[in-house]
């Protein structure tokens, strides 16, 4: 674990007040979905160097240090004279930052993205206070507490048979110019492998077995949990896109991913941050 997300302090009275007013503290500050990155490092600053702002505890790095998260509305000036090309988004930094900071770069976009956006009640409109270090919201109407929402959606690496051709989907948002494994949202009531099932016969007309799960990634969009997994196939003839969210699917030979995993061609990949691409580098590299 990268950061300790102190939950030990966040019902601490006055804990925000008091980490802002200490020298020690730093601050990742978030506008409009982007952070100050620097040198391929998430750069945080002293609290003192932020004014208009929403805040939050992220948590303690790994020196004992706590770090806050400034929300900073979207019309926010500049930070300590920050030029504006040095604030970029998660698609942004791709591959480049470290494990420690891709984390805590997660954690803060997500965070922010609730603080901004969920303001009022959702059971009766009224509006809230932030509580628990900016981890709930309590209604000052009907009292009710409310906590950022995760969605889980699954995303699947769809292999042949033989496992030497992996299926990959074109998204109608991006042009045709990508090709990325199937991925979709579980459904209230609905299982995991259910979803797994539903959304990839769905979108590419095939049906699975052999499911197994590879591993997660938060993803900040606004506030997803993509759980990744492995399939083989059971009808590979029977590929076809829905024509609506996925307008292209093909089978990729193993030399054909490797080319693309190299930018070579013959299409576009997902980029270094996501789990869509260690999912195809995964099934290329097991093999080549």
């Amino acid at each position: 674990m990268s950061i300790d997300r102190a939950g030990d302090l966040r019902d601490s009275p006055g804990i925000l007040e008091q980490l802002r007013a200490d020298a020690t503290s730093t601050v990742v500050a978030v506008r409009d979905g982007r952070v100050r990155v620097e040198d391929d490092r998430l750069l945080r600053v002293g609290a003192a160097d932020v004014t208009d702002a929403t805040w939050a505890l992220l948590g303690r790095d790994a020196d004992g240090g706590a770090v806050l998260l400034a929300a900073l509305p979207p019309e926010a000036g500049t930070i300590d004279t920050a030029p504006e090309e040095t604030w970029l988004g998660l698609r942004d930094v791709g591959g480049r930052l470290g494990d420690a900071d891709t984390d805590l770069l997660i954690e803060a976009l997500a965070l922010a993205g609730w603080l901004r956006d969920a303001p009022f009640c959702p059971s009766c409109g009224g509006g809230t206070e932030l509580r628990q270090a900016g981890w709930s919201r309590r209604c000052l109407v009907c009292g009710r507490e409310h906590f950022p929402r995760t969605d889980p959606a699954v995303i699947v690496a769809v292999e042949s048979r033989d496992g030497e051709r992996l299926l990959l989907g074109a998204n109608a948002n991006w042009g045709g110019r990508m090709y990325s494994c199937f991925a979709g949202f579980a459904e209230a009531g609905e299982s995991l492998e259910t979803t797994v099932h539903r959304e990839i016969e769905e979108e590419s007309g095939v049906r699975l077995h052999s499911l197994r799960y590879v591993s997660s990634q938060p993803w900040p969009f606004p506030r997803s949990l993509m759980i990744g997994f492995r399939a083989v196939v059971d009808d590979e003839d029977a590929a076809r896109p829905d024509g609506e969210e996925i307008i292209d699917v093909r089978w990729f030979t193993r030399a054909e991913v490797g080319s693309a995993l190299e930018g070579e061609g013959p299409v576009g990949l997902p980029g270094k941050a996501s789990i869509a691409r260690a999912l195809i580098a995964g099934w290329y590299e097991e093999r080549a």
